[in-house]
């Protein structure tokens, strides 16, 4: 039985505004290899707290969380830096793409910053994975000649760069018609059956939800159901 790539134990959270509110309270959870969970719930429940918390970007927080078995509360900045550039992958509602660069340049960069793979092998898996999104075609456009959904499917290349442990997920089809969540849906799904990718997605979408293979479902800073 291999180790969850993920686990919340006991998080919380406070606000202090000026008085304490709790904005997370007692969330436990894991998330298994391959497994594609979703995050629901209605605006200001905590979701996007918890993805923060989740990411290490946010490290005010009780509890404790560990990713790949290895626990990240009251690590350095630093260190949960490196953790996150090689072990999580992001994909948010706005893709966040740098124009002045083409396509695969925007797809290495984070290999880049890792520094563990030449140019060459970045290259190479740059383009197996454009060819997986079916995209392979736009590698020397640059992202403000492409389509909103391509843009996404840019983003999710640039995500599995690193081959990360878990790909975490704000709202990723938010800002897409129905056909291309419909595309970002498949290729999570596939990402997840075909190549035991991890994904840990936010989501207001019901029918997105309802179609991943486990719901975590959200309110006032609890978890209600998983």
């Amino acid at each position: 039985m291999s180790l969850p790539i993920l686990e919340a134990k006991q998080i919380c959270k406070q606000f202090k505004d000026p008085v304490a509110i709790n904005v997370l309270n007692d969330i436990s959870f894991s998330v298994n290899k391959g497994e594609f969970v979703s995050v629901i719930g209605k605006s200001g429940c905590g979701k996007s707290t918890l993805l923060y918390i989740l990411s290490t970007m946010d490290t005010d927080y009780q509890g404790e969380l560990l990713i790949d078995g290895e626990r990240m509360t009251g690590r350095k900045d630093h260190e949960l830096a490196s953790v996150r550039n090689e072990k999580i992958g992001f994909v948010f509602q706005f893709h966040y793409l740098l124009n002045e660069f083409s396509v695969l340049q925007n797809i290495i960069l984070p290999g880049q910053k890792l520094n563990k793979k030449s140019l060459g092998e970045l290259e190479n898996r740059a383009m197996e994975l454009m060819k997986i999104l079916g995209i392979q075609k736009l590698s020397n456009k640059k992202p403000n000649q492409l389509s909103g959904g391509e843009k996404q499917r840019v983003a999710i290349a640039r995500a599995l760069i690193n081959e990360p442990h878990i790909i975490m997920g704000d709202e990723p089809t938010g800002n897409l018609d129905k056909k291309n969540s419909e595309i970002v849906f498949d290729i999570f799904n596939q990402l997840s059956a075909e190549l035991g990718q991890s994904l840990l997605i936010v989501t207001h979408d019901p029918e997105f939800a309802a179609r991943t293979s486990r719901i975590i479902e959200m309110e006032d800073g609890r978890i209600i159901r998983q």
